[in-house]
């Protein structure tokens, strides 16, 4: 295995993140704009398709799409040379797998936008979910395997939520003074999609013990149970700013993520910064 990374792997990952940045400004944006004037929240594709009637809109959902594609091919690479040093430990396979997979649903979802903007239907409210789910539902043992995706879900938004609270975010985020002033952001988004990716493991684990496929849901179904709940508006609203946070901390990941590989393994990251101010060390380190 090669000590660094190639070279080309560094602009195809800030294009990647770049593009998960640019999907949930709209996404959150659109969250927030419906709880301040009434009416329901959008999901991923449904957002996207309203971006296609937009001047240039088709070129936005291109970039986009192809961004998203850069980001699986990202996520694969990384697994495979092992990039950020998860190592070959359980612990490590479990990650890399992890990122394989996160990898693979981020080049379905360049795929649905790239027909999106060949003029493709949006498709109903959750559909996307619903559909995967009834397909999967159709196989041997369907009803557990949907199950199982759906603890894996609930699973992966548990890890973006500690994610933000344990700041494990800033591990390969270099220090400059903007990426200090965002922290607070990226803290928030990482939190809010957590929180969203959880209720939709909740959904897909609902139509899986009712074994009813319309119970699935995707960001949009997330949503709107938050519009449905007490004080709806308001956690709609702050759930908008949340994920506008996270396409905060996709950008700051494409303009100041690093590669230990490539980049070497002494480079002032937010996560080292805050180890040596907590040991009283930040003295002798460069901020």
């Amino acid at each position: 295995m090669s000590e660094q990374a190639p070279s080309w792997v560094t602009p195809v990952m800030r294009a990647g993140y770049y593009a998960r940045a640019a999907v949930y400004t709209i996404v959150g944006g659109l969250a927030f704009m419906a709880a301040i004037r009434g009416g329901q929240a959008q999901g991923t594709t449904n957002a996207l398709a309203d971006l296609r009637s937009a001047p240039f809109g088709v070129v936005a959902l291109w970039a986009i799409a192809l961004g998203l594609l850069a980001y699986m091919v990202w996520r694969l690479v990384d697994a495979f040379l092992d990039l950020d040093d998860y190592g070959r430990g359980a612990k490590g396979w479990i990650a890399r797998i992890g990122l394989s997979v996160t990898g693979l649903i981020h080049g379905a979802i360049g795929v649905s936008v790239a027909a999106t903007a060949l003029g493709g239907g949006s498709g109903g409210q959750g559909g996307g979910a619903q559909s995967a789910t009834q397909k999967i539902m159709q196989m041997p043992y369907g009803p557990w395997l949907v199950g199982a995706v759906g603890v894996i879900t609930i699973g992966a938004g548990a890890y973006y939520i500690r994610k933000g609270l344990a700041e494990s975010y800033k591990k390969h985020i270099r220090v400059t003074p903007t990426t200090r002033k965002l922290d607070p952001a990226m803290k928030a988004g990482c939190i809010a999609e957590g929180i969203v990716v959880g209720l939709i493991g909740l959904s897909i684990l609902v139509a899986a013990m009712t074994t009813n496929p319309s119970e699935a849901g995707g960001v949009g179904e997330a949503l709107h149970q938050l519009r449905s709940m007490s004080f709806g508006r308001v956690l709609l609203a702050i759930m908008g700013l949340g994920l506008i946070g996270f396409a905060v901390e996709n950008a700051v990941e494409g303009t100041y993520r690093t590669l230990p590989r490539f980049d070497g393994g002494d480079v002032m990251t937010l996560a080292r910064r805050a180890k040596l101010k907590a040991e009283g060390k930040l003295r002798d380190a460069t901020a």
